[in-house]
Protein backbone atom coordinates (compact mmCIF):
# COMPACT_ATOMS: atom_id res chain seq x y z
CA UNK A 1 0.00 0.00 0.00
CA UNK A 2 1.74 3.53 -1.19
CA UNK A 3 2.45 5.61 1.94
CA UNK A 4 -0.20 8.75 2.19
CA UNK A 5 1.16 12.20 1.17
CA UNK A 6 1.43 14.92 3.33
CA UNK A 7 -1.16 17.65 3.59
CA UNK A 8 0.32 21.16 3.45
CA UNK A 9 -1.93 24.26 3.68
CA UNK A 10 -0.74 27.46 2.32
CA UNK A 11 1.00 28.52 5.31
CA UNK A 12 3.20 25.41 6.00
CA UNK A 13 4.07 25.14 2.09
CA UNK A 14 5.90 28.86 2.89
CA UNK A 15 8.35 27.51 5.35
CA UNK A 16 9.55 25.14 2.20
CA UNK A 17 11.03 28.36 0.32
CA UNK A 18 14.97 27.09 0.14
CA UNK A 19 16.31 30.02 2.31
CA UNK A 20 18.68 29.01 5.13
CA UNK A 21 19.36 25.43 3.49
CA UNK A 22 15.40 24.85 3.91
CA UNK A 23 14.09 21.90 0.79
CA UNK A 24 12.60 23.60 -2.02
CA UNK A 25 8.66 23.11 -2.62
CA UNK A 26 6.52 24.41 -4.98
CA UNK A 27 2.80 23.41 -5.77
CA UNK A 28 0.96 23.03 -9.14
CA UNK A 29 -3.09 22.09 -8.88
CA UNK A 30 -3.26 20.55 -5.76
CA UNK A 31 0.28 19.18 -6.05
CA UNK A 32 3.36 19.70 -3.48
CA UNK A 33 6.90 19.08 -5.66
CA UNK A 34 10.50 19.01 -4.20
CA UNK A 35 12.40 20.67 -6.67
CA UNK A 36 15.67 21.27 -4.39
CA UNK A 37 17.53 19.12 -6.56
CA UNK A 38 16.89 21.38 -9.41
CA UNK A 39 20.05 23.74 -10.26
CA UNK A 40 17.22 26.70 -11.73
CA UNK A 41 15.97 26.80 -8.00
CA UNK A 42 18.89 27.04 -5.85
CA UNK A 43 18.06 29.59 -3.18
CA UNK A 44 14.49 29.22 -3.69
CA UNK A 45 14.23 31.55 -6.55
CA UNK A 46 13.77 30.95 -10.27
CA UNK A 47 14.76 33.24 -13.63
CA UNK A 48 14.88 36.10 -10.14
CA UNK A 49 11.20 36.31 -10.51
CA UNK A 50 9.23 32.95 -8.78
CA UNK A 51 9.40 32.17 -5.10
CA UNK A 52 9.41 28.59 -3.71
CA UNK A 53 7.15 27.80 -0.93
CA UNK A 54 4.16 28.99 -2.74
CA UNK A 55 1.38 27.66 -5.58
CA UNK A 56 2.53 28.49 -8.68
CA UNK A 57 -0.15 26.57 -10.54
CA UNK A 58 -0.81 29.90 -12.87
CA UNK A 59 2.57 31.00 -13.74
CA UNK A 60 3.78 27.12 -14.17
CA UNK A 61 0.60 26.73 -16.88
CA UNK A 62 1.89 29.68 -19.08
CA UNK A 63 5.51 28.57 -19.09
CA UNK A 64 7.10 27.43 -22.16
CA UNK A 65 7.83 23.79 -21.63
CA UNK A 66 5.77 20.74 -21.10
CA UNK A 67 4.36 19.98 -17.87
CA UNK A 68 5.80 16.84 -17.92
CA UNK A 69 9.23 18.14 -16.73
CA UNK A 70 7.34 18.62 -13.31
CA UNK A 71 7.18 14.52 -13.27
CA UNK A 72 11.00 14.13 -13.24
CA UNK A 73 10.82 15.64 -9.19
CA UNK A 74 9.10 13.53 -6.84
CA UNK A 75 6.10 14.81 -5.16
CA UNK A 76 6.40 15.01 -1.70
CA UNK A 77 2.10 15.59 -0.29
CA UNK A 78 -0.82 17.85 -1.66
CA UNK A 79 -1.85 21.56 -0.99
CA UNK A 80 -4.69 21.64 0.94
CA UNK A 81 -6.92 24.86 0.25
CA UNK A 82 -8.61 26.15 2.93
CA UNK A 83 -12.16 26.68 2.89
CA UNK A 84 -12.95 30.61 2.70
CA UNK A 85 -15.04 32.59 0.45
CA UNK A 86 -14.46 32.40 -3.53
CA UNK A 87 -12.08 34.49 -4.77
CA UNK A 88 -13.06 36.73 -7.15
CA UNK A 89 -12.29 35.92 -11.06
CA UNK A 90 -9.20 37.66 -11.51
CA UNK A 91 -7.77 36.55 -8.30
CA UNK A 92 -8.13 32.70 -9.15
CA UNK A 93 -6.60 33.22 -12.54
CA UNK A 94 -3.30 35.18 -11.32
CA UNK A 95 -4.86 38.32 -12.33
CA UNK A 96 -5.82 37.53 -15.68
CA UNK A 97 -9.78 38.35 -16.54
CA UNK A 98 -11.43 34.73 -16.53
CA UNK A 99 -12.34 35.11 -20.15
CA UNK A 100 -8.78 35.70 -21.35
CA UNK A 101 -7.51 32.92 -19.18
CA UNK A 102 -10.24 30.18 -20.98
CA UNK A 103 -9.32 32.11 -24.65
CA UNK A 104 -5.11 31.53 -23.81
CA UNK A 105 -6.26 27.91 -22.44
CA UNK A 106 -7.67 27.15 -25.87
CA UNK A 107 -5.14 29.04 -27.88
CA UNK A 108 -1.93 28.59 -26.68
CA UNK A 109 0.02 29.90 -29.00
CA UNK A 110 -1.37 33.95 -28.31
CA UNK A 111 0.14 32.95 -24.48
CA UNK A 112 3.47 33.87 -25.56
CA UNK A 113 4.16 33.47 -29.52
CA UNK A 114 2.83 36.73 -31.04
CA UNK A 115 5.97 38.75 -29.43
CA UNK A 116 9.17 36.85 -29.39
CA UNK A 117 8.08 36.02 -33.48
CA UNK A 118 7.88 39.70 -34.11
CA UNK A 119 10.59 41.50 -32.25
CA UNK A 120 13.30 40.00 -34.14
CA UNK A 121 12.08 42.05 -37.15
CA UNK A 122 12.50 45.13 -35.94
CA UNK A 123 15.65 44.03 -33.97
CA UNK A 124 17.57 43.43 -37.18
CA UNK A 125 15.71 46.39 -39.49
CA UNK A 126 16.94 49.05 -36.77
CA UNK A 127 20.21 47.36 -36.16
CA UNK A 128 21.28 47.43 -40.28
CA UNK A 129 19.74 51.01 -40.74
CA UNK A 130 22.79 52.72 -39.55
CA UNK A 131 25.53 50.05 -40.59
CA UNK A 132 24.00 50.32 -44.25
CA UNK A 133 24.39 54.35 -43.69
CA UNK A 134 27.77 54.13 -42.48
CA UNK A 135 28.64 52.12 -45.74
CA UNK A 136 27.06 54.35 -47.73
CA UNK A 137 29.12 57.52 -46.25
CA UNK A 138 32.03 55.08 -46.36
CA UNK A 139 31.32 54.05 -50.18
CA UNK A 140 29.31 56.69 -51.93
CA UNK A 141 26.90 54.04 -53.00
CA UNK A 142 23.47 55.25 -53.18
CA UNK A 143 21.91 51.76 -52.86
CA UNK A 144 23.26 51.51 -49.07
CA UNK A 145 21.20 55.01 -48.46
CA UNK A 146 18.08 53.43 -49.84
CA UNK A 147 18.46 50.07 -48.10
CA UNK A 148 18.98 51.89 -45.01
CA UNK A 149 16.00 54.19 -45.36
CA UNK A 150 13.86 51.36 -46.28
CA UNK A 151 15.22 49.00 -43.27
CA UNK A 152 14.32 52.16 -40.97
CA UNK A 153 10.71 51.97 -42.58
CA UNK A 154 10.41 48.59 -41.86
CA UNK A 155 11.62 48.57 -38.10
CA UNK A 156 9.02 51.01 -37.12
CA UNK A 157 6.21 48.79 -38.96
CA UNK A 158 6.90 45.97 -36.95
CA UNK A 159 7.38 48.66 -33.78
CA UNK A 160 3.44 49.11 -34.35
CA UNK A 161 2.94 45.44 -34.10
CA UNK A 162 6.27 44.61 -31.37
CA UNK A 163 5.11 47.23 -28.40
CA UNK A 164 2.04 46.31 -28.68
CA UNK A 165 2.23 43.08 -28.02
CA UNK A 166 4.92 43.32 -25.83
CA UNK A 167 2.62 44.62 -23.28
CA UNK A 168 0.39 42.08 -23.22
CA UNK A 169 3.27 39.43 -23.06
CA UNK A 170 4.14 41.69 -20.22
CA UNK A 171 0.82 41.67 -18.54
CA UNK A 172 0.33 37.75 -19.36
CA UNK A 173 3.11 36.25 -18.29
CA UNK A 174 4.45 38.52 -15.57
CA UNK A 175 0.83 39.92 -14.66
CA UNK A 176 2.56 43.41 -15.61
CA UNK A 177 5.03 43.16 -12.24
CA UNK A 178 7.57 46.26 -12.45
CA UNK A 179 10.48 44.13 -13.48
CA UNK A 180 13.71 46.61 -14.08
CA UNK A 181 14.22 44.82 -17.25
CA UNK A 182 10.97 45.50 -18.81
CA UNK A 183 10.69 49.05 -17.47
CA UNK A 184 14.46 49.49 -19.43
CA UNK A 185 12.59 47.86 -22.40
CA UNK A 186 9.51 49.83 -22.45
CA UNK A 187 11.24 53.07 -21.98
CA UNK A 188 14.50 52.29 -24.71
CA UNK A 189 11.67 50.95 -26.85
CA UNK A 190 9.85 54.31 -27.06
CA UNK A 191 12.79 56.45 -27.29
CA UNK A 192 13.97 54.66 -30.40
CA UNK A 193 10.57 54.53 -32.18
CA UNK A 194 10.38 58.47 -31.67
CA UNK A 195 14.24 58.65 -33.09
CA UNK A 196 13.58 56.44 -35.78
CA UNK A 197 10.48 58.38 -36.60
CA UNK A 198 11.93 61.45 -36.33
CA UNK A 199 14.90 60.37 -38.63
CA UNK A 200 12.54 58.67 -41.18
CA UNK A 201 10.50 62.07 -41.63
CA UNK A 202 13.22 64.07 -41.98
CA UNK A 203 14.66 61.58 -44.56
CA UNK A 204 11.74 61.94 -46.76
CA UNK A 205 11.24 65.51 -46.50
CA UNK A 206 14.93 66.16 -47.31
CA UNK A 207 16.63 63.61 -49.15
CA UNK A 208 19.60 65.23 -49.50
CA UNK A 209 19.88 65.60 -45.91
CA UNK A 210 22.71 62.89 -45.65
CA UNK A 211 24.90 64.16 -48.18
CA UNK A 212 25.07 67.38 -46.84
CA UNK A 213 28.01 68.62 -44.97
CA UNK A 214 27.16 70.71 -42.10
CA UNK A 215 25.79 70.63 -38.60
CA UNK A 216 22.14 69.52 -40.18
CA UNK A 217 24.08 66.96 -41.45
CA UNK A 218 25.29 65.48 -38.14
CA UNK A 219 22.15 65.75 -35.78
CA UNK A 220 20.55 63.52 -38.65
CA UNK A 221 23.30 61.07 -38.30
CA UNK A 222 23.49 61.26 -34.37
CA UNK A 223 19.60 60.08 -34.98
CA UNK A 224 20.20 57.61 -36.75
CA UNK A 225 23.81 56.05 -34.93
CA UNK A 226 22.35 56.27 -31.75
CA UNK A 227 19.34 53.22 -33.07
CA UNK A 228 22.48 50.81 -32.55
CA UNK A 229 22.93 51.12 -28.95
CA UNK A 230 19.32 51.37 -28.01
CA UNK A 231 18.51 48.51 -30.10
CA UNK A 232 21.31 46.41 -28.29
CA UNK A 233 20.26 47.58 -24.74
CA UNK A 234 16.01 46.65 -25.79
CA UNK A 235 17.59 43.33 -27.26
CA UNK A 236 19.98 42.06 -24.35
CA UNK A 237 16.95 42.89 -21.49
CA UNK A 238 15.27 40.77 -23.86
CA UNK A 239 17.72 37.97 -23.28
CA UNK A 240 17.86 38.55 -19.76
CA UNK A 241 14.39 37.88 -19.36
CA UNK A 242 14.16 34.86 -21.38
CA UNK A 243 17.94 33.21 -20.67
CA UNK A 244 18.88 34.64 -17.27
CA UNK A 245 22.31 34.79 -16.17
CA UNK A 246 23.39 31.95 -14.58
CA UNK A 247 26.49 29.33 -13.70
CA UNK A 248 27.35 27.52 -16.61
CA UNK A 249 27.65 23.33 -16.66
CA UNK A 250 31.25 23.83 -16.43
CA UNK A 251 31.53 26.92 -13.59
CA UNK A 252 28.81 24.74 -11.92
CA UNK A 253 30.90 21.60 -11.98
CA UNK A 254 33.99 23.37 -10.58
CA UNK A 255 32.22 24.96 -7.78
CA UNK A 256 29.98 21.91 -6.92
CA UNK A 257 32.64 18.88 -7.73
CA UNK A 258 31.29 16.63 -5.47
CA UNK A 259 27.46 16.83 -7.16
CA UNK A 260 27.77 15.14 -9.98
CA UNK A 261 23.83 15.08 -10.23
CA UNK A 262 22.94 17.12 -13.40
CA UNK A 263 19.51 18.67 -14.09
CA UNK A 264 19.27 18.16 -18.03
CA UNK A 265 15.49 19.49 -17.78
CA UNK A 266 14.49 22.27 -15.52
CA UNK A 267 11.43 23.59 -13.95
CA UNK A 268 11.10 26.82 -15.94
CA UNK A 269 7.72 28.64 -15.23
CA UNK A 270 8.48 32.07 -16.47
Amino acid sequence: MAEELRKFTVEELKAFNGENGKPIYIAYKGRVINVTGSKMWRGGLHMKLHRAGADLSSEIARAPHGLDVLDRFPQVGILVLETRESPPAEAATGGLPAALEKFLARHPFFQRHPHPMTVHFPIVCMMFTPLFTLLYLATGLQGFEITALNCLAAGLLFCLVVIPTGFFTWWVNYLARPLLPVTIKIVVSLIMFADGLAALIWRLADPAVVNRASGVNAVYLILVLLLLPMVVVVASYGAILTFPLHKTHREQAGSHSGDKSEDREEVTPS
